[in-house]
């Protein structure tokens, strides 16, 4: 790998360019002239092969996180337009280096997606792991403090609010003594809605539809339809209301 500074430059750059490629409406850059300069910086920091096969990802990253921005303009009262989401919302920025460096990683880069994310995550405090898999209109409201670990499954229109953790409960380990990298955080399936402040840890399962209250601390698996709040859970929770 070249040079930290250098390095620190080029991802800037990348996701400079992806950004103008994935809002081409708000950008002045030309479009080809956006994916020229990803070409350029990825091939500076890792090789031709990984550029081309990221550029053919591209038009996935670009529906995808648009579709997140569909999710929050669906979601949050204080929203203008799409505009004001891609600008301001810290969830975009969180996104944007997100599906991109899941590309990456996917394509067996090393070091360069966890720095991506790493990035993101100290300018919008949110912390999602370049392997977490995470379907589309995700939707991320105010975001600060929210951790997603590596073996993290997210569906379909999930929503998370601030302080959110969907974190590992505990660790197996080898023969000498380190820990095993197998499955250990959550799985939410499609239209699940986590309140702020609440942990779910653990390889468990939230079914679908389900609802998960402000400061849950929850380590078992819910069935679809679910409620779960302070101290009590409803299942087969179905009509729809928030808390």
């Amino acid at each position: 790998m070249s040079s930290l500074k250098h390095t620190g430059d080029q991802l800037k750059t990348l996701m400079g360019a992806v950004k103008d490629a994935v809002f081409p409406l708000y950008s002045d850059v030309q479009t080809e002239d956006a994916l020229g300069s990803i070409r350029k910086a990825l091939e500076s920091l890792t090789d031709a092969r990984v550029a081309e096969e990221f550029l053919k990802g591209l038009p996935e990253i670009k529906r995808l996180v648009n579709t997140d921005v569909d999710a929050i303009a669906r979601i949050d009262p204080a929203v203008t337009d799409r505009k004001e989401i891609v600008f301001c919302y810290p969830a975009v920025t969180a996104m944007l280096h997100y599906r991109s460096a899941h590309l990456l990683h996917g394509l067996g880069v090393e070091i360069i997606p966890r720095m991506l994310t790493e990035h993101a995550h100290s300018v919008t405090g949110i912390d999602i792991h370049p392997a977490t898999r995470i379907g589309e209109f995700f939707a991320i409201d105010h975001g600060t403090g929210i951790v997603i670990g590596e073996t993290a499954v997210i569906g379909n229109n999930v929503t998370l609010y601030q302080g959110v953790t969907l974190g590992a409960r505990k660790f197996s380990y080898d023969s000498e003594g380190r820990p095993r990298n197998i499955p250990r955080h959550p799985i939410l399936e499609d239209g699940v809605t986590v309140y702020s402040n609440a942990s779910i840890l653990g390889r468990v399962t939230i079914g679908a539809g389900s609802v998960i209250g402000g400061n849950v601390w929850l380590t078992h698996s819910v069935p679809p339809g679910s409620r779960v709040m302070q101290g009590k859970t409803q299942e087969s929770f179905s009509d729809g209301a928030g808390i």
